[in-house]
C-alpha cells in the first residue's frame, strides 16, 4: 500500500506543477516595455531580478492589462499594432492593427473597446477588440499623447502636446465637448478614484493641471521644484494613484526624481531621487512599492513608499519606456 501510495504521489507531483506553473508566471511580476529591444523584460517582484523577456512588436511602449486580468496589451509605435499577450503563458494571442504611429490607449471598464492616440493624424482611433476592427475616429489637437476613459465609461479624455489641451470627448456622441487649456505639453492622466478629480503631467510646464470633470474646468495647478535641477530639466509624464486616492506620484523626467504629493492639500511631500529621465511608474498590489522606469539609464528604480527612498536598480532592456505590475 505504502509504495502505491508513493507511485500515485510520483504521478501527481508533475500535474499539481503543470496546473501552478501557468499562474505562478502569471504572478509576482513587473513587466518593462523596452522601446529599442522589441521585447519585454520580466522583473520579479519577490527577488528583484530580471528572470526573462517576452518578444513583441516593434518599439513596444504603453502597456494596461485587460479588465479580466488575462492578457496584456501592449502598444507598438513602430509596427502600428497592438500585441494582445497571455499572462500565463506570455505567449501572444494575436496583434491588433491601430494604424500608424500610436501612443497611448485605454481600455472602456467593460473591456471591450480600445481607445488609442495617433499621434501623425491627430486622432482617437476607436477599436472594437473582439473583433480587432477600427469602428471610429475623431480628431483632436496636434500630437495627441495621453488617453484616459472615465470610470462610468461615458467620457475619453486626450491631451495634445502641441496645442496644450486636455480634450473632452463624449462617448455616445463621438464628439469633442470641451478644450481645457492646459500647462506646456501636456502628456499623462490620472483620476481620483470617485472620477472628480482628473491630473495632467505637464512635461514643460514642471506642473501637474488640476481639473474638476464635473466642471471641465481647472481648479489648481501644482508647480514642482527641485534642489539643483534646473527648471526646464523638471519634465513631468508619468502620474498614478493610490487607489484610495490619497496620495498621487509623479515622474520628473530628466530631474531624475519622483514626487509624492498629497491629494488633499495639493502639496509635494517627498522627492525621491531615482535614475535618469524618470518615465512610466507602476504600484504593487500593497501599494507599498512604487516601481519607475529610467529612460535614459536604462533600469528600473524600486522605490520604498513608507521611506519615500529608492531600495534598488534594476537593469532592463534598452530605453524602457512603461511597466505594469500584475500580482
Amino acid at each position: 500500500m505504502k509504495s502505491l501510495r508513493l507511485r500515485l504521489t510520483a504521478l501527481a507531483l508533475p500535474i499539481i506543477a503543470a496546473l501552478a506553473a501557468p499562474l505562478a508566471a502569471a504572478q509576482g511580476v513587473a513587466y518593462v516595455s523596452s522601446e529599442k529591444d522589441n521585447a519585454l523584460t520580466v522583473v520579479d517582484l519577490k527577488t528583484q531580478a530580471v528572470t526573462g523577456t517576452v518578444a513583441t512588436c516593434k518599439r513596444p511602449r504603453h502597456m494596461q492589462v485587460t479588465p479580466d486580468g488575462k492578457t496584456l496589451l501592449v502598444v507598438c509605435g513602430d509596427s502600428g499594432q497592438a500585441d494582445l499577450i497571455d499572462l500565463a503563458t506570455r505567449q501572444s494571442q494575436r496583434r491588433i492593427a491601430l494604424g500608424d504611429d500610436p501612443e497611448i490607449a485605454d481600455l472602456s471598464p467593460d473591456g471591450k473597446t480600445l481607445y488609442v492616440s495617433r499621434e501623425e493624424d491627430a486622432e482617437l482611433t476607436i477599436i472594437d477588440l473582439a473583433s480587432g476592427k477600427r469602428v471610429g475616429a475623431i480628431k483632436v489637437g496636434d500630437e495627441p499623447e495621453g488617453v484616459k476613459v472615465s470610470p462610468d465609461g461615458k467620457t475619453v479624455y486626450v491631451t495634445s502636446e502641441v496645442a496644450s489641451l486636455v480634450h473632452v470627448i463624449d462617448v455616445a456622441s463621438a464628439k469633442v465637448v470641451k478644450n481645457i487649456k492646459a500647462g506646456k505639453r501636456p502628456r499623462r492622466f490620472a483620476l481620483t478614484p470617485d472620477g472628480g478629480q482628473l491630473w495632467v503631467s505637464n512635461e514643460l510646464d514642471a506642473s501637474v493641471t488640476v481639473i474638476d470633470t464635473k466642471a471641465m474646468a481647472v481648479i489648481d495647478t501644482i508647480k514642482f521644484a527641485v534642489k539643483g535641477a534646473r527648471a526646464a530639466d523638471i519634465t513631468p509624464v508619468g502620474i498614478t494613484m493610490t487607489r484610495d486616492g490619497r496620495r498621487a506620484f509623479v515622474g520628473l523626467g530628466k530631474a531624475n526624481h519622483v514626487a509624492f504629493v498629497d491629494v488633499a492639500s495639493r502639496k509635494v511631500t517627498d522627492l525621491v531621487l531615482v535614475g535618469k529621465r524618470a518615465w512610466g511608474l507602476g504600484l504593487d498590489k500593497a501599494e507599498k512599492t512604487l516601481y519607475v522606469v529610467n529612460g535614459l539609464s536604462d533600469d528600473l528604480s524600486i522605490v520604498d513608499v513608507a521611506s519615500a527612498k529608492a531600495t534598488k536598480s534594476v537593469k532592463v532592456g534598452r530605453v524602457p519606456h512603461s511597466v505594469v505590475v500584475v500580482e
